[in-house]
């Protein structure tokens, strides 16, 4: 295996002084071009954001989506610190639902210029999303989580269609629940230890019809952390509902970092 894996690297260029940066667009100075860093949630994969990508890379960002494995904040933090670590520009970095927790814990990373919440969690230091959703009343969409003899959790079929993308076609919320990543379900007792939306701009993309996360929260979620707030009538799953105003709420934050 230590042969193989000696032999990729070599293929690739690296340690031999071949330069992997000439794909990058010749008009872009090297190590300017901004990046968007995508982090899904629960019951997602990185192709969750695949109708948000292409619209991104058309504005001419480098778009990268972190596969999650969602067995522990600890796990899926240190996912995205080695996509950052892998970049060379400023980076947009943006969080889903649980993705919400991964950024504010990551996002203190010097690439980190910004921050973008998609209807998700923002917790405080100390705070778990089991913390933040308590004094709301139950989304309904929990009712609809699976659990394996690990611990682990999946969304229904049922619950993906009706409650956590309700507004997206039967056919894509369906693809949606086949494709979903089991999350650890202990991972949403886990506290964050930094809060990176105190020292870095932030937006929230508001899900005004969201059966996972309660509105209301996200409302106040976005409050405490001064967020610009952008709402739309929307499921769980708004960068799949409506992925331009999603896209338009990032391409927003890139705008205003890089001035």
């Amino acid at each position: 295996m230590k042969s193989f894996i000696k032999t990729m690297i070599l293929a690739a260029g690296v340690g031999t002084g071949i330069s992997l940066t000439s794909a990058a667009p010749a008009a872009t100075p090297e190590g300017q071009q901004t990046t968007v860093v995508l982090v899904h949630g629960a019951f997602a994969d990185g192709s969750a954001w695949d109708k948000v990508i292409p619209l991104l890379q058309a504005k001419g960002l480098h778009v990268v989506s972190v596969q999650n494995p969602l067995s522990s904040l600890a796990d899926d933090v240190a996912a995205t610190r080695r996509v950052l670590d892998a970049q060379t520009g400023p980076v947009v970095l943006v969080g889903h639902s649980w993705g919400g927790v991964v950024i504010t814990e990551i996002g203190q990373h010097e690439r980190v210029k910004a921050l973008v919440y998609v209807a998700a969690f923002a917790p405080s230091e100390g705070e778990s999303a089991t913390d933040l959703v308590k004094g709301f009343p139950t989304p309904v969409g929990f009712n609809y989580f699976v659990a394996d003899k690990e611990g682990f959790l999946t969304m229904s079929p049922e619950g993906m269609t009706k409650h956590f993308a309700q507004d997206v076609p039967a056919v894509q919320s369906k693809l949606m629940a086949v494709t979903q990543g089991p999350i650890r379900g202990k991972n949403f007792d886990e506290k964050a230890t930094v809060a990176a939306w105190k020292s870095k701009p932030s937006w929230y993309v508001l899900s005004e019809q969201d059966h996972m996360i309660q509105p209301a929260l996200q409302k106040a979620m976005a409050t405490k952390i001064s967020a610009h707030v952008v709402s739309l009538p929307t499921s769980h799953a708004p960068h799949v509902s409506r992925p331009t105003q999603v896209a338009n709420a990032i391409l927003a934050a890139a705008a205003e970092q890089s001035k």
